[in-house]
């Protein structure tokens, strides 16, 4: 009888406490995709216990894998992923405007709630993508499209559709010109994020329409070759900004960034890299308007700007973490 009792208690354990317990730990610890698909061949049971928790199954990555377009549609297929939050695909050589399209034809009701893509370096993805995308994920907040081969008619598309976008990502989309980059900032006024890395051929027109996204926190304009101080004054005026990158902005003077420090007092962030148009001058501006902030400043390559002990620096910036200067 005691036996009994024991093969019982274990039938239970096995059945509905190990389950219970396994989705209370895959919760908990947010175990990436390919542990939570091997939990499945447990044992059916557990089986049955994660596939009927949707807040286990919103997130699909396939970053860096070999037949990840084809991974994405054969994962979509599935019940579980109808409510797929989150789709990385960075760095997936294969996927194609055809995997996209597919998507559109077949998946959009599962994108339904997508709100963030990565198709960074997905190269054979080009403006037919993009519109795929942008007619079956209404919801997208988050869109990193790092080094793809699209133009200005894909920042119009994200511009008409992702009015509420957050974050974007369009670093190396060397096609992009000064009138793409303005639809976005015209209609995505409340963008928090905006990567413009390695993007040299934008001019102050379009840098100047950079003051209509009140809520921007972080700004990536590394590279920036054509940006003045002219720009800087517009940009100025996102209050908001957070961290600012101008490495290699290399036409900036002491009055860009007194303007940046003037307007954006919550900075936290500052790259000057590689500007040799800039003095002590800015130094004692940021000092004087952003000290409370400020915890990284690199200058290193400012060849205007006098390197100083710990102790002075301490002085000028309390909070200051980590400083750049001629290395």
């Amino acid at each position: 009888m005691a036996e009994s009792h024991a093969e019982v208690l274990q039938q239970v354990w096995s059945r509905e406490t190990m389950p219970k317990v396994m989705k209370i730990i895959s919760t908990r610890l947010k175990l990436p995709q390919r542990d939570l698909i091997s939990l499945l061949l447990v044992s059916s049971s557990l089986h049955r216990t994660l596939v009927s928790s949707p807040s286990l199954w919103l997130v699909l990555d396939f970053h860096e894998m070999v037949n990840a377009g084809d991974r994405l549609l054969a994962a979509l297929a599935l019940t579980r992923y109808h409510h797929v939050k989150q789709i990385n695909l960075e760095f997936a050589q294969d996927v194609e405007d055809k995997h996209l399209d597919i998507l559109r034809n077949q998946f959009s009701g599962s994108l339904q709630n997508l709100e963030h893509l990565n198709l960074n370096g997905c190269q054979k993805v080009s403006d037919m993508g993009i519109e795929a995308i942008t007619a079956t994920s209404p919801s997208l907040k988050i869109f990193s499209i790092y080094w793809n081969g699209i133009s200005d008619k894909s920042l119009q598309m994200i511009a008409e559709n992702y009015q509420h976008l957050e974050s974007l990502d369009i670093t190396r989309c060397i096609k992009i010109t000064d009138g793409g980059l303005q639809h976005i900032m015209v209609k995505c006024s409340g963008l928090k994020s905006l990567n413009l890395y390695a993007l040299s051929s934008f001019t102050d027109g379009a840098y100047k329409k950079l003051s209509l996204l009140g809520h921007l926190r972080f700004l990536d304009l590394c590279g920036a070759q054509n940006l003045s101080d002219e720009g800087l004054f517009s940009i100025a005026k996102c209050k908001s900004i957070r961290t600012l990158n101008l490495t290699w902005c290399v036409r900036v003077t002491d009055a860009g960034v007194i303007a940046i420090a003037q307007g954006c007092t919550s900075l936290e962030y500052l790259s000057l890299f590689g500007i040799v148009g800039v003095t002590d001058k800015c130094l004692e501006a940021l000092s004087e308007f952003c000290s409370n902030t400020i915890t990284t400043l690199d200058v290193n390559g400012c060849i205007g700007i006098k390197k100083r002990s710990r102790e002075d620096l301490l002085q000028l910036f309390p909070y200051l973490r980590c400083f750049k200067v001629h290395s």
